[in-house]
């Protein structure tokens, strides 16, 4: 069983608003990001204008919709949430843009999916807050132009690279969430367990925070599943031998490591030698879509250490080998350079 291939917002729905922090001051780690929009947001409510339009990027999971909802909390107003993969039509952007309150946040997740056209028109809409609209087709085909609400657009991606240039450079304020350290971890773990009614001891939270592949949703799923085990055998705290038996159960190892991770490292190891090897020729492998491999192991993996980019590919890490209690072949080394 894996807890972070789909990374979808439908799982565990009701958790994420449950332990969701609602401002700055509940929300654990990213300081600088925080620091920044503070002044940020403090400076547009003294002018009683709209911050500027937002761009958060980073590996799924890090909290950039969190974010987005508190930067809308802290300037009291509205916030509209969608995907780019849901705004398929000009059409589709047009209902969301003109139903938008003035101040409003509009979210918009994965924006690095966005159809091209549906680009060509947010570029005025975020410059100028106009919406042009073309009605009817041919020679006949005229423009209308539509005034919007000061509103301000927040994007989140996994791919900063996917964004165009001309969509990135609209964005006033840019930032990359990185991933959380153990002891930021294990206090989010401790604010969750109280909110949740759970009793989890240092020990517990310590295992729990070390396999949580340092990002807080992945760590909040850890908690609901070992809180399940604990009750299902009757315990009154997550101590470290309950957390460790309800990871193994998930077969999640002591890295955070999980089925899916093993076997991209093994056939790295196993079917090509340890690398170099290109991404493409991994997910066909490992029958992993390249996309969920970028954007939902490899970063961790990376982060560990335990694969290594190089201009031939993907290479396998000494420290892999090790993890995995593989022997390390004389000549690796010089794959890495």
């Amino acid at each position: 069983m894996t807890l972070t291939a789909s990374e979808t917002k439908s799982d565990d729905g009701a958790l994420d608003t449950t332990l969701r922090p609602q401002g700055f001051d509940e929300y654990i780690g990213q300081e600088k990001i925080k620091r920044n929009l503070r002044i940020f947001i403090d400076a547009a409510r003294k002018r009683k204008e709209p911050i500027e339009h937002v761009l958060f990027y980073g590996p799924a999971g890090l909290g950039k919709t969190t974010l987005s909802h508190i930067i809308a909390k802290e300037m009291g107003v509205g916030m509209k949430v969608t995907s780019g993969p849901a705004i398929e039509r000009v059409g589709d952007l047009g209902s969301i843009l003109t139903n938008l309150e003035n101040g409003d946040v509009l979210f918009i997740d994965e924006i690095h999916r966005l159809n091209k056209l549906i680009e060509e028109v947010l570029y005025p809409a975020m410059e100028d807050y106009k919406l042009d609209i073309i009605i009817g087709k041919g020679p006949s085909a005229r423009t209308i132009q539509l005034d919007l609400p000061k509103f301000t657009l927040i994007g989140a991606t996994t791919r900063l690279g996917s964004i165009s240039n001309p969509l990135r450079n609209r964005f006033g304020s840019v930032h990359r969430l990185e991933f959380y350290t153990e002891e930021e971890i294990a206090r989010i773990l401790a604010r969750s367990s109280s909110i949740l009614n759970v009793a989890i001891d240092e020990g517990g939270g310590k295992h729990l925070a070390a396999a949580s592949r340092k990002t807080p949703r992945v760590a909040n799923r850890l908690l609901k599943r070992a809180r399940d085990y604990a009750q299902s055998r009757d315990a009154e705290i997550i101590t470290e031998k309950i957390a460790k038996e309800a990871l193994d159960l998930l077969e999640i190892d002591e890295l955070g490591l999980e089925p899916t991770d093993r076997h991209i490292l093994e056939t790295l190891i196993e079917k090509f030698g340890g690398g170099p090897v290109g991404i493409q020729t991994i997910a066909a492998a490992t029958s992993e879509e390249r996309e969920t491999i970028e954007d939902v192991y490899e970063p961790y993996l990376l982060q560990l250490g335990l694969i290594a980019r190089t201009p031939r590919g993907r290479v396998a890490s000494p420290e892999a080998y090790a993890h995995l209690g593989k022997s390390l072949p004389d000549e690796h080394a010089n794959k890495l350079l």
